[in-house]
């Protein structure tokens, strides 16, 4: 009897002993793995996609190139009182006839100015839409001789001609031509009013389109 409880006791101690034992630190499937954080990194939100973009807005339009009215482009071809004010000329109303067959659909400015002599200074500016002034000169028959007078920079085609005492200079740049008309006392004086005026008619072809 006394045999059984002393078995019995070391079973109880062997037991109780074997429970309080730790971890063993040599042991690595004792310990346990460090804590993952409980956050968890949410993948980013997809873009939302926008509103399709049409071909009008994806591609910029180019504007259409805005013809100037032709009307306007001779206005500011013309010659104004300032640029013939050294030839001492008055304002007038009755024009010197040109020379130039300006056609049904061309437009044209016309400025008139009279001398203290009686003789009449005309200049005309004529646009056309539909064809180059270069050629609408070189088609034009003016009648009279051919007089040399400078050759202006810049212009495509230019003519000089008189019918008597009345001269006629021709200047085409693009689709403009400047016409000069000068009727004096002698083809002299004509052709020598025209000389001095023929730089500022350059210029106001040069700063036209």
């Amino acid at each position: 009897m006394r045999h059984r409880q002393a078995i019995a006791l070391a079973a109880v101690a062997l037991v109780g002993l074997t429970g309080c034992e730790g971890p063993d630190p040599d042991n690595l499937e004792t310990y346990y793995d460090d804590p993952v954080p409980a956050t968890s990194t949410a993948p980013p939100p997809s873009p939302t996609p926008g509103a399709p973009v049409s071909p009008a807005k994806a591609a910029p339009v180019t504007p259409s190139p805005v013809v100037p009215d032709a009307g306007r482009l001779a206005e500011q071809a013309l010659l104004s009182d300032a640029d013939v004010a050294g030839e001492g000329v008055q304002p007038g109303s009755a024009a010197a006839s040109g020379c130039l067959a300006d056609g049904p659909s061309a437009g044209s400015r016309t400025a008139t100015w009279r001398y203290s002599t009686g003789s009449v200074l005309s200049h005309r500016v004529v646009v056309f839409p539909d064809r180059s002034a270069a050629r609408a000169v070189a088609e034009n028959e003016c009648a009279g001789k051919t007089v040399s007078v400078p050759v202006q920079p810049g212009v495509e085609v230019q003519q000089a001609r008189c019918d008597g005492k009345t001269c006629t200079v021709l200047l085409a740049k693009g689709r403009l031509v400047s016409e000069l008309t000068v009727s004096a006392s002698t083809e002299a004086r004509a052709v020598n009013a025209a000389k001095r005026l023929l730089p500022a008619m350059t210029a106001k072809l040069a700063a036209q389109p």
